[in-house]
């Protein structure tokens, strides 16, 4: 349908037939459909930018370059991994993290503040206090992982960070070495934060029915109940891969991390109740008091960048057989409350996930929070991966066993990576039961490990080999109960 003068196309989103007008023009004569307003806005450097969505998978990373020009942030891997994406963004708090570019989907940067590394100099020329210190440092040889560098570290300045092993680690180097860009980092931290670098407030977010980002879980409720074979994107560290890997439409779109009831932290004499849009980050600090093996493996989650923006929910939701979060939550007891439109559940963690790929949660269902209780002090977390930082687990172990007066009356031996989901160790854990805590019977919880698994071979570990490190943990978790060193960085041969 072509009306004169104008040009409209004709497609089918959220199941039903929409006209979107390239000039704005009112819409064909009888026409009753939504006319999709595809338009969002943010701050890119300090100024305001508008940008036009034709399917809502449109990377920061390629408007910053290809709609901007602004070439200084590179690609690299495209999926996450090396930084050289590494941008600034600024939320409702107006606190600057350090995210990829690459795989952060443009409604994710809706009404929010972006800096790019042509933004973190003054406007009239000064460079910032990071940049100076890198060219007094020699931190740049070829200069392609750089840009990304200097976003990353701008953002920890900004919030005076220096654990800049941590802060770095997602920013890959591959010809410099780290000894002088971590030197700069050090030197630019007596330099105060540049006033410029303080952007106002951010834009509202515009209105969009192209895609769906609504505010609160009452309208992602009804929506998604109206939608249930929609893609929710939260952190899109994961459905960022989706697009820029697999190229898959993802059609119709919920966008999640402006749900700020989604976002909060609540904290109760027993327990924290973590909303599903949670970050990583946020998650680690709040735990890191309490259980700090839990958060010296949330570190290993990703890098700064992906934890920055890659949230709890999603990381439950997606039900991975490796992910992370998973087993510690399972072994700690946690629970998870879901929600379909006004009805709302809640269940055992450990219940939600049923196989491989599927997990209990209905059509239209999505998850609301998690409660984690705090008062588990034996919990202890161990990541073994080909990388120490930033990679996937080949095996998670989480162990919680309770001992009073010399016997084990509760057990909970929880693995990733060891099956098709995380899962408990049930044989295990009841040899346990009622025994000693002593080396005989975690031998024998060991052995009977051999029963509760049947692991895959794939290309980061035979079967074998995975069954092998995970008796392993077992053993290094009665050692550090014991008192005896387990840190893998700390222990020498």
């Amino acid at each position: 349908m072509h009306p004169k003068g104008d040009l409209w196309f004709h497609f089918q989103i959220i199941g039903l037939p929409v006209y979107a007008a390239s000039t704005g023009a009112q819409p064909p004569s009888g026409y009753r459909g939504t006319i999709l307003v595809m338009k969002i806005s943010f701050l890119l450097n300090g100024e305001t930018v508008c940008a036009d969505l034709s399917t809502g998978t449109e990377t920061l990373l390629d408007f910053i370059r290809e709609d901007r020009g602004l070439k200084g942030t590179k690609e690299g891997c495209n999926e996450g991994d090396c930084g050289a994406c590494s941008v600034i963004v600024k939320g409702d708090d107006g606190v600057p993290h350090a995210v990829n570019a690459c795989i952060m989907l443009l409604p994710q940067v809706q009404g929010r503040a972006v800096r790019t590394v042509e933004g973190v100099s003054a406007p009239d020329g000064p460079p910032h206090p990071v940049q100076q210190a890198m060219i007094e440092n020699h931190g740049s040889q070829c200069g392609f992982c750089t840009p990304g560098f200097i976003t990353t570290m701008a953002a920890a300045h900004a919030k005076g960070e220096t654990d800049f092993d941590a802060v770095l680690a997602g920013n890959l180097c591959r010809c410099t070495g780290y000894a002088p860009i971590v030197k700069a980092a050090a030197a630019a931290q007596v330099v105060d934060a540049p006033t410029w670098m303080a952007d106002t407030s951010p834009n509202k977010v515009q209105s969009s029915d192209a895609i769906f980002c609504p505010t609160t879980r009452d309208e992602l409720a009804e929506w998604y109940l109206a939608n249930p074979n929609a893609t929710l994107i939260a952190g899109a560290t994961d459905v960022g891969l989706w697009v820029t890997k697999s190229l898959s439409d993802l059609a119709p779109l919920a966008f999640l991390s402006h749900v700020k009831d989604l976002a909060v932290i609540e904290d109760h004499p027993t327990h924290w109740r973590f909303g599903a849009g949670c970050t990583i980050r946020d998650v680690l600090n709040t735990v890191a008091d309490v259980y700090p093996s839990l958060a010296n493996m949330l570190k290993r989650y990703g890098s700064l960048q992906v934890r920055n923006s890659a949230t709890l929910g999603g990381n439950i939701a997606n039900g991975s057989p490796i992910g992370d979060s998973p087993p510690a939550l399972i072994a700690l007891g946690a629970t998870l409350h879901l929600r379909k439109g006004h009805e709302t559940r809640t269940i055992r963690l450990e219940d939600f996930f049923v196989d491989y790929g599927k997990q209990d949660s209905a059509a239209g269902e999505f998850v609301t929070s998690i409660d984690v209780p705090k008062d588990q002090d034996a919990l202890r977390c161990y990541k073994l991966s080909k990388r120490f930082d930033q990679d996937i687990s080949t095996v998670c172990g989480s162990f919680n066993v309770t001992v009073q007066d010399g016997t084990i009356t509760v057990a909970r031996l929880v693995f990733g990576g060891m099956a098709g989901t995380p899962k408990r160790a049930q044989l295990a854990e009841d040899v346990m039961i009622g025994q000693p805590w002593t080396q005989g019977t975690i031998d024998a919880a060991m052995s009977a490990l051999v029963g509760d698994f049947t692991p895959m071979s794939d290309q980061r570990a035979s079967a074998e080999y995975r069954m092998h490190i995970a008796q392993n943990l077992m053993q290094r978790y009665f050692e550090d109960l014991s008192g005896q060193a387990t840190d893998i960085l700390a222990v020498q041969a």
